[in-house]
């Protein structure tokens, strides 16, 4: 390995076949970020973010500093077929006066002004690094609150230093089955249909999955949290399955509906013509009759071979390609493998923010012999790693972005900041055509990598 890469950090690295440093040990994940390591990944408070902020008619208070308030959906590409309120962040701004004397008042006066302007019924508030500082209860805000005016006001004691972008996951989840346990039936006949969690309505994605379980006879029950809305989260308890899709921001809920309303999960990914099938059969035989089953296997046949029939024509224009591969998800990295392979480009270079020792495995089994596997890379990292393997494309978020144009490498945006849809059937195509768009522009002959 390059001098350069920290010593603490090697365990966190590994070829397949050779293991982490040459010891023949797994993968070191799941664990804090090393200090100084500059990790890409997002604190405590983004997490929580990610996961509720699609909720369409929620309302959200920050309560801290205006900048954290910065944090928007409406910078990323979660669709609603109902309300725009969930663009909107709200925020109580607080000073210097505030961080000495608290400011639980400003908070107070915050959630009667949106109830007040916009006859909310559900709120969440975010305690943000400076709150839990200061000591500010935000529980017992939320409280009386709730009392006054009886609608939900749900705290997420979302502090930035307080743990990594993960646990800000698990703060959401909590958050959600506040909402939703009032609302657990006891009668387990009623249950009926499948929850989709952990898919947030990129692009619309949301709406292509449906479609595909209507299409074959499978009730749709609540979402996780893409176009979702409060009267639709509370319906969550009726299901007879939840599905999971990005196991990262997701799985603990599972875990949690599964020990409280007793309703099973099996993960899916709606990624690539292969992954997508067979989440779409599995569901199929769990949940459906014979005919839902026959149809099933029409449906995914015949999308199948219409994309594979598509596929050919770019194969010849990337076989022999490279592809680098750094996301937020084991899952989605997964994917993605499945999918250049299908495309015939080499995975060279593989990472995760999140990824858990499972999904490793599952990724040491379907790549390359000399395939770089990362977890909580830096740039630093990437860079040198991209170098050596000799990348063609990096597949990766906004913050990757500027590495894979200086080193002269063509990318592809596969975070929430995206405007066309990736997922399903549809985002074979679409996928296929941006990596064939962007690995094969004549710009990188006239490129030198800084």
């Amino acid at each position: 390995m390059s001098e350069g890469i920290l010593e603490v950090r090697k365990k966190s690295i590994m070829v397949k076949n050779t293991g982490c440093s040459g010891d023949g040990t797994g993968i070191d994940c799941e664990k804090a970020s090393v200090s100084g390591a500059v990790s890409q990944r997002a604190c405590v408070y983004c997490g929580a973010r990610v996961v509720l902020n699609p909720i369409t008619d929620a309302f959200h208070i920050i309560h801290g500093p205006i900048g954290c308030s910065s944090y928007t959906w409406d910078i990323r590409g979660s669709l609603s077929s109902g309300s725009e309120i969930y663009r909107n962040s709200f925020s109580t701004d607080l000073r210097e006066k505030d961080i000495i004397f608290g400011g639980a008042k400003k908070l107070t006066a915050a959630i009667d002004e949106v109830v007040d302007k916009y006859s909310a019924k559900l709120i969440f508030v975010y305690a943000t690094c400076i709150v839990g500082v200061i000591g500010d209860d935000v529980e017992a805000v939320c409280r009386e609150a709730e009392n006054k005016y009886k609608i939900r006001v749900i705290p997420v004691k979302a502090e930035g230093f307080s743990g990594t972008k993960k646990q800000g996951y698990k703060l959401a989840c909590d958050a959600v089955m506040k909402l939703i346990r009032p609302y657990k039936i006891t009668d387990k006949k009623g249950q009926h249909g499948l929850n989709i969690l952990g898919d947030f309505n990129l692009a619309g994605e949301m709406w292509l999955i449906k479609n595909y379980f209507k299409k074959i006879g499978i009730e749709v029950v609540s979402t996780f949290t893409g176009d979702s809305s409060h009267e639709n989260l509370l319906k969550a308890p009726q299901a007879a399955l939840n599905v999971v899709q990005c196991a990262g921001s997701s799985m603990y809920l599972a875990n949690q509906m599964e020990k409280e309303f007793a309703i099973p999960f099996m993960k899916v990914s709606f990624f690539g013509i292969e992954d997508t099938s067979a989440s779409l059969m599995q569901v199929a035989h769990l949940l459906g009759d014979e005919q839902v089953i026959a149809k099933a296997e029409a449906f995914t046949k015949k999308e199948s071979a219409r994309l594979r029939k598509f596929m050919a024509q770019y194969k010849p224009k990337l076989a022999g390609k490279k592809a680098a591969i750094y996301v937020g998800g084991g899952f989605k990295a997964i994917s993605l493998i499945r999918q250049f392979n299908e495309m015939g480009i080499e995975t060279v270079v593989v990472g995760t923010q999140t990824g858990r020792k499972d999904e490793y495995e599952i990724i040491q089994n379907i790549v390359n012999d000399d395939t770089v596997i990362l977890d909580d890379a830096n740039p630093a990292e990437l860079e040198y790693f991209m170098k050596i393997k000799h990348a063609d494309i990096l597949v990766g978020g906004v913050k990757e972005r500027p590495l894979a144009y200086k080193l002269g490498i063509a990318f592809c945006d596969h975070n929430h900041e995206r405007k066309h849809a990736l997922g399903g059937y549809e985002g074979v195509e679409n996928f296929t055509k941006e990596i064939n768009l962007s690995i094969n522009s004549p710009v990188w002959e006239y490129m030198t990598a800084i």
